[in-house]
């Protein structure tokens, strides 16, 4: 079997035909993950049942049973909890942390046969535009190992994007699934705020976390987002999908004044109008659209999911949950674990949250972001009254180089420009392949498709639109 054309559809096929078996299909993958994963740093653990996982996949599938993930070998961000297994979010201080009970979309997932290979590498506590921030050490590009695989969903993505797995889980807060997509060539989807179950997500920003689906086509990210989504009770701002589906009517936005700004480079600008110019080809209509306060997005964004952030990682104490460096006193066991246990993107975050929630700087900063944050949900309200989605690249470059941002966090911060909105204002937005850099080696690029709010199936559809024009 080809890994590297295989899809979820065909594999689905194959299995159903009695080309292969489960215990076959994981096989080849587990071979492909023990030749590429030393260099590229994906997985931080390939489970030890991936084998007997197959083996009763295979009895499902010989006893008649049918389902689009049965006996599909998946990979996993580590900060989804699956119940049994090490969960570390790529910290120190979760190093040896095993889940108690399986996130919402685990369990979903295994009900539908799905096999799970391994958990894969991250950002520490999803915190991070690179992987870089990993408590053990980078993921690197598939396509050109001197560079970075994208964050915080960088393991998940790259398994995917080197044919080290079929499909992936990743998550998002603020871009943390379709940059990495973007970077690596593959597709991810940041499904509406609510549409997907976070039970069983260590939180990051409560308010702008999803779990989303990566796949190497539209159709694939699709069938793991239908087994995924869903309204949880565990989970009090999770949603049913909605009944009335929007009809597509081929009307795209494009947001020309955010392509002015700086640092947006000329061949992601060259790919995004050459897209613009194959959906017309495919009969959309391209209309020119005024977002006037998405500008602002960004620093809304690094004023509310720092705060967010702070909140959360309190009880990341040593006590309540993770490993405890001891000290002299109580207090110094809490510096002392979070100090030392913690990384210092995550410090920096902690720190950052603190300082705008604290008294006298809360209406200064955390209030007046939250209602900017109103006002551009609201610009994008008008806008969708007019079109079916908003277009727009995912990064303002292809992958850099390791270590080329690692000094100047505001410049990491900056790359975030593109995907943070549809965090903010909790729609739906999809990383589809868009072609490549030239040049030696050449590098993937990526637009995005933002879509109304809870109209998160108007992606599928315009996104294989797109990909049938490649």
């Amino acid at each position: 079997m080809d890994l590297k054309t295989l899809t979820i559809k065909q594999a689905r096929k194959d299995l159903d035909a009695k080309k292969y078996t489960a215990v076959d299909l994981v096989s080849a993958y587990l071979e492909a993950i023990k030749e590429k994963n030393s260099n590229l740093n994906a997985y931080l653990e390939v489970y030890n049942d991936v084998i007997a996982q197959a083996e009763a996949a295979d009895k499902r599938i010989q006893n008649g049973e049918k389902g689009e993930l049965l006996g599909i070998p998946l990979a996993l961000k580590d900060n989804i909890l699956v119940k049994g297994r090490i969960a570390s979010a790529a910290s120190k201080i979760l190093e040896n942390y095993v889940a108690t009970y399986d996130a919402t979309a685990i369990e979903k997932l295994k009900k539908s046969g799905a096999i799970f290979l391994g958990r894969c590498n991250m950002d520490e506590f999803a915190m991070g535009g690179s992987t870089e921030n990993s408590a053990f050490g980078p993921t690197k590009n598939p396509y050109d190992t001197s560079r970075v695989a994208g964050g915080s969903s960088g393991g998940s993505i790259a398994t995917v994007a080197s044919d080290i797995a079929l499909g992936a889980l990743g998550s998002d807060t603020g871009g943390s699934i379709r940059q990495p997509a973007a970077f690596c060539g593959v597709v991810g989807m940041k499904p509406s705020y609510g549409r997907v179950s976070r039970y069983g997500l260590m939180a990051m920003g409560s308010s702008l976390d999803q779990i989303g689906p990566v796949a190497k086509t539209i159709e694939d990210a699709e069938i793991i987002f239908k087994v995924i989504e869903g309204k949880d009770n565990f989970d009090s701002t999770s949603k049913e999908s909605p009944i009335e589906k929007r009809q597509n009517k081929k009307i795209i936005g494009v947001p020309r004044k955010i392509l002015e700004e700086k640092g947006i480079s000329e061949e992601v600008l060259k790919n995004f109008n050459e897209s613009i110019e194959k959906f017309k080809s495919a009969g959309y209509e391209i209309l020119d659209i005024e977002l006037p306060r998405i500008s602002y997005s960004l620093s809304v964004y690094y004023i509310l999911m720092p705060a967010e952030v702070s909140s959360n990682m309190a009880r990341f104490d040593g006590v309540k949950f993770g490993t405890l460096a001891e000290g002299e006193t109580l207090t110094e066991d809490y510096m002392k674990t979070r100090g030392t246990l913690l990384g210092k993107e995550v410090r920096r975050r902690i720190l950052l949250g603190t300082y705008v929630l604290s008294a006298g700087y809360y209406d200064a900063y955390y209030g007046k972001a939250t209602k900017v944050r109103s006002l551009i949900k609201k610009d994008f309200d008008e806008a969708f009254k007019k079109v079916d989605a908003v277009l727009m690249p995912v990064s303002p470059t292809p992958a850099f180089k390791i270590g080329e941002k690692t000094s100047d966090p505001i410049e990491m911060y900056l790359a975030d420009i593109f995907t943070v909105t549809a965090n903010l204002i909790g729609t739906p937005a999809i990383s589809i392949p868009s072609g490549f850099t030239t040049g030696e080696l050449p590098l993937p690029l990526a637009i995005q498709l933002i879509a109304p709010y809870m109209q998160d199936e108007i992606l599928f559809e315009i996104g294989k639109d797109f990909e049938k024009l490649k």
